[in-house]
Formats: structure tokens, sequence, C-alpha cells
């Protein structure tokens, strides 16, 4: 007997909750083979992350191991290269060994999720803090407190005020999440950094919207804003985050913020890989039918952000919330099973039963059921029904733990460093910004990749001097590594300008391996010293 492949792509809850869904039907069936393809080996329980930020609870209990909620089911920890729907065969990329994996299938269930979209942004990829799986969680905890351990010792006041200003762009349920608890932790934390002035901390809150959380009534929106106000966070409506660096964010208002520290949470981007296949993708998202199979593609079904669902009841495109991709994923696994046995297939309908929102501080809103919902009741009802759909029992337990810690316990602020082994990064700077400064401790190597930058001095008169103007492909900062003295000229960006840095650690490897090289970094070094012009040239 010939088994039925189902494949599933995509481990968030539309891909894990129609494997365990499957399962569950098909537990006295062994004609059916399960397989699924997530980049994780964890579902992340995606309405607690703000939560890790703050160490409200721990860093894993907001995962559940997949090989624990779907044990029947085939997994593979790959990111997916490629779909074959003609050989009806997905390719996987390499991992120990040096070869793809492929695998079959007889039925296909796309539930990709989105990806974050950074890449439209002018420096998001390289000064911008994503905020969608737990490693941006973390991430974006380590950055907080690495800020604030630098503020604690940085003497010069305008260098603090920007290194304890955070920006967190986008007003809707994560961005005002992450903005609430970010807001909260700082202002509790900061007692413990002496020298500190909590006055000087600054939450700033971007919107394009003309106010937050339109998904929410009209009325806890205007809760929500008045609250984290009085609680001192800057919300800015109608204002975009249009640029970002290494030492502040502009605005769509042409305003600039001094900050160190960016988190973008405005809307992720469709996976790339959708567009590779042979269908009309409606506003990125994959077209599906009332029972949630492809038209036009034979066993293909999509669920989950990456699915293009109608609901019947109000004709609207359901929202791509986890209340919707596991409704959406438990019918798909039906008409799955369905269309094998030659049985009649269940039409989708759902309507959303709510909407939460923390806000931090034993506050939220909430719509439930139709009832709207705020202040400290709201946050009650929150915790109650994030604790009841948390999957696996042992997962309600930690958090309940944390939670009954958290009301009495302080806030940890232990920085969990995950520093990477490689120092060479790309940056983007803005029209007017400084890449280097005169008297500043020389760390790295500046490469040219787009813009021009000017080279200045102080003169005698303390005035500084233009000496020259670098271009793409110009080099500078080379001398104050190689003698590891203070840097010597100002550089600041004339145009919007992109580089390559290399710190002095992968720069000292570099010139140790390669000796032709160090004799040309010292002989453009000792040029430029002997020459007007740092560029060495007449």
């Amino acid at each position: 007997m010939n088994r039925q492949r189902i494949l599933i792509l995509g481990g968030g809850f539309a891909g894990v909750y129609a494997a365990m869904r499957l399962e569950r039907r098909l537990r006295r069936r062994d004609d059916v083979e399960l397989s699924l393809v997530s980049r994780e080996n964890y579902l992340i329980f995606q309405p607690l992350i703000p939560e890790v930020v703050s160490a409200s609870i721990g860093l894993v209990d907001t995962i559940a191991p997949l090989r624990r909620l779907c044990p029947r089911t085939r997994l593979y920890t790959r990111e997916i290269d490629s779909v074959d729907l003609t050989a009806r065969t997905v390719t996987l990329r390499p991992g120990v060994r040096p070869r793809p994996v492929v695998l079959g299938f007889d039925h296909l269930v796309v539930a990709l999720g989105n990806v974050p979209a950074l890449g439209d942004l002018p420096g998001g990829r390289e000064h911008a803090l994503p905020f969608k799986s737990l490693g941006d969680a973390l991430q974006v905890r380590n950055h907080v407190l690495n800020v604030l351990e630098e503020a604690a010792v940085e003497i010069d006041p305008e260098v603090r005020r920007g290194l304890m200003s955070f920006v967190v762009a986008g007003g809707g349920f994560s961005g005002v999440e992450l903005a609430a608890e970010l807001n909260d932790f700082v202002h509790e934390v900061v007692r413990d950094y002496r020298g500190l002035d909590a006055a000087e901390l600054r939450v700033v809150l971007l919107h394009s919207g003309d106010r937050i959380l339109p998904e929410l009534d009209e009325s806890l929106g205007r809760f929500a804003h008045r609250l984290l106000t009085r609680r001192g966070m800057e919300i800015r409506l109608g204002t975009r985050l249009e640029v970002a660096t290494a030492t502040g964010a502009r605005m769509s208002t042409g305003d600039r913020l001094e900050t160190r520290t960016i988190v973008s949470t405005v809307p992720s981007g469709p996976n790339p890989l959708l567009q590779t296949l042979p269908v009309e993708l409606h506003r990125g998202r994959v077209p599906v039918d009332a029972h949630l199979a492809v038209p036009g593609l034979d066993r293909v079904w999509a669920v989950g952000d990456c699915a293009a669902v109608t609901e019947t009841r109000t004709g609207r495109p359901a929202p791509p919330t986890a209340q919707h991709a596991i409704r959406e994923a438990r019918c798909a696994a039906d008409n799955i099973l369905a269309a094998i046995d030659g049985s009649a297939q269940t039409t989708f309908s759902f309507s959303s039963l709510g909407q939460l929102v923390s806000l931090g501080r034993r506050s939220a809103v909430a719509q439930v059921f139709g009832f709207k919902l705020s202040g400290l009741f709201a946050w009650w009802v929150w915790r109650t029904v994030y604790l009841l759909k948390l999957p696996g029992l042992d997962r309600k337990l930690r958090v309940a733990t944390d939670w009954t810690l958290d009301l009495v316990l302080r806030q940890d602020i232990v920085q969990l460093k995950t520093d990477r082994t490689s120092s060479i990064s790309a940056e983007h700077f803005d029209e007017g910004e400084e890449l280097v400064r005169e008297g500043d401790f020389g760390d790295k190597l500046f490469v040219v990749r787009t813009g021009r930058v000017a080279v200045s001095r102080r003169g005698l008169d303390g005035r500084p001097e233009r000496l020259a103007v670098l271009e793409a492909g110009d080099y500078f900062g080379e001398a104050a590594l190689l003698d590891v003295v203070p840097r010597n000229s100002t550089v600041t960006a004339l145009t919007p300008v992109d580089v390559l840095t290399i710190g002095r650690g992968d720069f000292r490897t570099l010139i140790a391996t390669f000796p032709a090289l160090a004799t040309v970094f010292e002989d453009l070094a000792r040029a430029r010293q002997n020459s007007p012009r740092p560029d060495g040239r007449e």
C-alpha cells in the first residue's frame, strides 16, 4: 500500500497546528506519512516575546519543542531552497553533510510566515533591530543592557543622552507591547546604574497612522495612548522611520533623534519563496479557495500569514493573527484527510474571538466577544487567556511561576552576551553624520562602498579645515590601527554613505597573514602623514 505523503512547510502556529491536528486524526491509521520543515526545532509563542526583553519570563519558557508537540511527524530543521510542483518535490539546503535533501510529497501545505522587511529602510539592516523571533528578543535585551552599561561610564552628556534614548518603530500590537515593556524595564533597572538619571531616559514610539493600535476600537487606542504617555513614553503619530544610522534615527518629519537603539516592528514582508510558486499572489499572499486549497494547483494548500484567506461571514481578508492561523490549520488538515479519503470537505469559517494587548505594569486593553476592557482587569484577562493557550502543561507551569515571582522580585539585569566572532560589518551613515571624530580611539578600518565623505582636521585657529573627499573604493582609518594612536582627523558624510568596517582584531589578522597587504597600508599611512591630503594624492 502506498502511503500518502503530507509535507508541511513552516514551523509557526499554522504549520505546527496543522501537524498536531493531522496526528490527532491519524492516531489509528498508518497510511499517511507526515513531515514538517521548520527553521527552528521549537514553536515560539509570539504574544509573550516582549516579556523576554525584561526577563519577566524565562528565555525558553515562551517556546515549546516541536518533537514533543508533534512526536509522530518527521521534522527537518532546514532552510527551504526550492519547491518543484511538477516533480512534487521540495529541496532543502544542506546540513552537516554538504548535499541537499529532496523531499517528495502528495499533499503540500504552505505555512510560511513573514520575514523581517528591513531592506527598504536605509541603514535598516545595519542599525535597526528586528523583533520577530526569540533570538531577536534576546538581542534587543542584550543591546539595551549594553547601552545602559555604556551610559553609566560615559562622560560626554550628548553621547549619554543618545545611549539612554530608545526608538521603537511601529504602533501596532508588537510595537506597542514592546515599547511598553521596554519603558517599564529601563525605568525599573536604571536605579542599579550609579550616576544615571531616570529623567534622561527616553522611549519614543513612532507610528505612521493617526492613532496607535488601529486594529482595536478607537476608544481603546486612545486609552492606551493616554496611559503610555502618562508613564513617560513619547508617541509620535503620522511619523515614519526613514533612515537608521549608528548614532540616530531620521524621521519622515525631517526631525533627527540621537539614539543608539532602534527596534523595528513594522509589518514584515512575505517569504520570498512564495514568489517562486506558479500562482499570482494577492498582495504577496497565496490565494486560496473556501477549503484553503490553492486554485489551479493540485493538492497544494496554504494557511497562516502567507495565505490570502477571506472570511466567509464578513467578506474581508482574514488578519494574520495566531488565532486565525490555528483555525485555518485545523480546517486545512481536515480537508486534506477528506481529499485522501474522498469525502466532503468543510468550508473555512471563523470570526475573531477578540484581541488583547499588554501595556506593561499590570495594564492592558482588550476586545473580547464584543466587550471592551481596559486597565487591571484587561491585564488579568490577557494573562489568563495566553496562559491557557500556551502549548504544553510544562510551559504553562513555568510561565505561571515566572509571573508569580515577577510580582515580588526585582528585574534581572544580567546581560547574556552573544558576541559575533567576526568584527567585519556593514554600516550606514546619513548626510552630515560623523563617521569618526578627531581624537577618538581608532578601532576600525573603513572602506567606502557608496557615497562621499569629507576628511577634515582642526587648524591652528581651532576651525576645521577640509583635507580631502573620499569616494567609493577609498578607505581610511588605517593609521590609528597600525600605530594604536588617536584619530588625527574627522570624517563626515557628505551624502548618505554605506561603508564596510573591519575591527582591530580582524585587521591585525589580515596584515599578519598577508605581509604585502601590511606594506600597502603602511605606505599609504606614511604618504597621508607626509601629504596635505590624507588620501595620499598630490
